[in-house]
């Protein structure tokens, strides 16, 4: 258990260290955002991530969250056995979220913790509550609202994968983002 605190608070700082940056190099690239025109789009376009209208009746704001081309339409976030400390490669997946609900302080999330069918009923729903708070917990350290995020454990009871191997138990080891209009 100490491991693991330890392990979240190193995770926690590496986040806060992402959002600092070197300078670029003239040979890097670095997507820039143009404002030359007064007219303002929705949803993402590239790594930009800008305000959508959460309450529009047609439902652009939920339409470019499902954008398949997009960073947020990936919405799992994978956990090895047994743990609930969410890995660095989920790293820029977190980050693109929490831009996206800083950017929309209307937006709200529920974050579902899941696992896989191994261990008992109270020990599952458990993990995934962990699992769920550690998602919840890495958007707070990015300046997400702790009004817009809800987490919940659905511990076993929503497989991605019914088939009793390794792969599939994988993938059901997962917390699961939705944004307001998708619970």
């Amino acid at each position: 258990m100490k491991y693991t605190r330890l392990a979240l608070s190193l995770f926690a700082v590496g986040l806060l260290a992402a959002c600092s940056s070197a300078p670029k190099t003239a040979d890097q690239s670095a997507a820039v955002e143009d404002r030359s025109s007064g007219a303002s789009s929705s949803g993402v376009d590239g790594n930009r991530v800008v305000a959508v209208d959460a309450n529009a009746a047609n439902g652009a704001g939920l339409a470019a969250l499902k954008d398949p081309k997009s960073i947020l339409s990936k919405r799992s976030v994978l956990f090895d056995y047994d743990s609930y400390v969410v890995k660095d490669q989920y790293r820029s997946l977190i980050e693109a979220h929490a831009k996206f609900l800083v950017a929309n302080p209307k937006m709200k999330m529920l974050i579902q913790g899941n696992t896989d069918e191994r261990g008992s009923r109270e020990y599952n729903l458990a993990l995934g509550q962990k699992r769920a708070d550690a998602v919840k917990k890495a958007l707070s350290l990015l300046g997400v609202t702790e009004a817009q995020l809800e987490s919940v454990s659905l511990g076993e009871e929503k497989p991605s994968c019914g088939d009793a191997s390794e792969a599939c138990w994988s993938a059901n080891r997962r917390g699961d983002m939705l944004y307001s209009g998708e619970f």
